[in-house]
């Protein structure tokens, strides 16, 4: 990736930042130098993306400094991005290296006068020989000779195959947004990368050649994330923002994770001797404030009391609470069987005779590149997307219960998080919802806010409490660790790794993946593959097969035209990508159009969920009962709906766009 500055790239001293009343963080001060690998971690809104925008010049500290040489430059991935623009992918990938363009055209500049110089058989003059040799030297390093093979390189690794390589960047989705920002970050080589949750909308191949990128990098590198297989990689120093105090761990995660229990086991025996000092300082001023001869000593206590700083602690680690999954009943052997299944959207055939066995007590992964079929193949399984032909046949007594992300804009958000629990529940469940909800990270007043004010993690904990509260033997799970955080990862491993029943998840979540799976399941091109084990046992068989001389399978679902292909195959090609183009926009209207529908039917049911929460209303029972029913018949049209979605969603996914 370039050469790098040595010594310190990026220094800060004493930095703080409050948002309006609320503390942030303060006191931060860090040296970062080439090779270092930081870590930075923390609840969700500890201010780690600020922190991140502020390094990059993009928000000011409240006091302290920043001090970045003016030799190093700085690279921060953005989240958000502006999608206009009817320039490829390509070309906007290319803009990382417009210096090197720019460099290109003094050259050829440079080059047309020393021809002209040669022609008017004049000395060519010193400062342009001078500039000539500084210019090519500077493009030579730089990698100028070989910058389009390096944005095919990286656009490659990042799972862009040549169709989506060549799509304006208004037609791309979110997540491929974000990749083309990975990848001119990449392009660029700046001395510090910023990484704000790099591994979010990458599949899992392309997880494994960023994480291959970030260990061949030269320069600094501080990274905000979730993947705890990434920082474990990575991370040589952990950064922990929380309860606005900044804290450096030394080593490794894993290291930070016991160092970091040794502190809190330590802070509490400090404060359980501070709270009583203070118990006993109070007690003396209660007990002698009214008597004159001990005015003295009491304002004394009173002022030491003031001037104490007092201990806080971070909430306990609720990943140690341990939540068992109610034992569901017993399932046949066999759980679930497809037989020559046959699935296509229009000409594109996702499935063309697929067979799939999943046994008692297995816990599969799907794994595999996006727009290969995983999600198409999850649902199948669950029930919620028919197929064109073939069979699917579930065991003795399963019970399927399948967890999609659309579930979390189900919720009520005119009810409380133990209102929304409820729902779920049965008369017998109702002793043991608090317990339950603790487990899922949701304690004291937690419970009783609104589902309307949670966040994205919050709701998303709230959907896997209502899930799994009833006791289904066969779980159904597509990306559940999305919007999580760590803490909350941990939670829901410790609770699938007492579920007694069978399991079949996909997930970016490689740590996730390698604590839960038993077998993985690979998706390529219309067919499966087996891998016993988890994966990273799957990772080394494959790396196996690689060294014996088995060709790697290729990263994209659709592989690049044959050079050889005749002109009647590119014109029929063509009218395909025109056909697939048409199908594509009209699946996304009637996605938008069925989203509003949605949102019109869920307003219409929260307004009627506020007006059950007047207290007059009940004096006149028939408008109760008719608002009521009203309620059912809005809920089972939203069901309807999102139903719907989830069978367009797959078709569009099937086609390589994103609902």
């Amino acid at each position: 990736m370039g050469g790098y500055n040595a010594g310190v790239l990026l220094r800060l001293d004493n930095v703080s930042r409050s948002i309006g009343a609320r503390l942030l963080f303060r006191d931060v001060s860090i040296h970062v130098s080439a090779g270092d690998r930081i870590g930075l971690v923390g609840p969700n809104g500890a201010g780690k993306t600020t922190l991140l925008r502020m390094i990059a010049g993009e928000d000011a500290p409240d006091s302290g400094r920043i001090m970045i040489p003016r030799s190093s430059r700085i690279g921060l991935l953005r989240q958000e991005v502006d999608p206009s623009g009817n320039h490829s992918a390509r070309e906007e990938a290319s803009t990382a290296l417009a210096a090197l363009d720019a460099l290109e055209a003094e050259l050829r500049a440079l080059e047309g006068r020393m021809e002209e110089c040669g022609r008017e058989g004049i000395e060519i003059p010193h400062d342009v020989a001078e500039r000539y040799d500084a210019c090519h030297s500077a493009f030579e390093f730089g990698g100028g000779f070989e910058r389009e093979a390096r944005v095919e390189r990286v656009l490659d690794g990042l799972g862009f195959d040549t169709r989506k390589r060549a799509q304006p960047m208004s037609a791309l989705s979110g997540g491929w947004l974000v990749r083309v920002e990975l990848a001119k970050l990449l392009l660029s080589a700046p001395d510090v990368l910023l990484l704000d949750e790099p591994t979010n909308h990458l599949d899992l191949p392309s997880i494994e050649w960023f994480d291959e990128t970030l260990a061949s990098f030269g320069g600094a590198a501080i990274l905000v994330s979730h993947d705890r297989a990434l920082l474990r990689r990575h991370a040589t120093t952990l950064a922990e923002l929380e309860l606005a105090r900044f804290t450096l761990y030394k080593g490794r995660y894993d290291a930070y994770i016991a160092d970091k229990e040794q502190r809190r086991i330590e802070l509490e025996a400090r404060k359980k001797s501070q709270d009583k000092e203070i118990a006993q300082t109070e007690k003396f001023i209660a007990r002698f404030r009214a008597k004159a001869s001990k005015a003295r000593q009491v304002q004394s206590r009173i002022k030491e009391l003031e001037k104490t700083e007092r201990v806080e602690l971070a909430q306990a680690p609720s990943r140690k609470m341990r939540l068992r999954i109610p034992e569901p009943r017993r399932a046949g052997e066999d759980v679930i069987r497809l037989g020559d299944i046959h699935k296509s959207y229009d000409d594109n055939a996702v499935y063309a005779g697929v067979d799939f066995l999943l046994r008692r007590g297995e816990r599969a992964a799907l794994a595999g590149p996006n727009g290969a079929g995983k999600s198409t193949l999850l649902r199948i399984i669950a029930g919620v997307l028919p197929f064109d032909s073939g069979e699917r046949v579930l065991g003795h007594n399963v019970e399927v219960a399948f967890f999609a992300q659309h579930q979390l804009e189900a919720l009520n958000p005119a009810l409380s998080v133990i209102q929304e629990l409820e729902t779920a529940a049965t008369s017998d469940d109702i002793p043991r919802l608090r317990g339950h909800l603790g487990a899922f990270l949701f304690s004291g007043d937690d419970i009783d806010k609104q589902v309307g004010v949670l966040s994205g993690g919050e709701k998303s904990r709230l959907a896997l409490a209502k899930l799994l509260l009833r006791p289904s033997n066969f779980l159904v799970l597509d990306e559940p660790t999305n919007h999580l955080d760590i803490a909350a990862c941990e939670v829901l491993e410790d609770v699938l790794k007492s579920y007694t029943g069978s399991l079949l998840f996909i997930s970016h979540d490689r740590a996730f993946i390698n604590a839960i799976a038993n077998r993985i399941v690979e998706v390529q091109s219309g067919e499966l593959r087996d891998f016993r084990g988890n994966y990273d046992a799957y990772l080394r068989e494959l790396s196996g097969a690689a060294k014996s001389g088995v060709p790697e399978l290729t990263q994209s679902a659709q592989p690049d035209p044959s050079p050889k292909e005749t002109k009647r195959e590119r014109m029929a090609s063509r009218e395909q990508e025109k056909t697939r183009s048409r199908k594509k926009s009209q699946l996304k209207k009637r996605i938008a159009a069925l989203e509003a529908e949605i949102g019109n039917a869920e307003g219409k049911q929260q307004e009627l969920g506020l007006r059950l929460g007047d207290p007059e209303l009940f004096r006149d029972g028939d408008r109760v009962r008719e608002i009521e029913a009203e309620r059912t018949q809005l809920q089972a049209e939203i069901d309807s709906l999102y139903k719907e979605w989830e069978r367009l969603a797959a078709e569009l996914e099937a086609l390589g766009g994103d609902a």
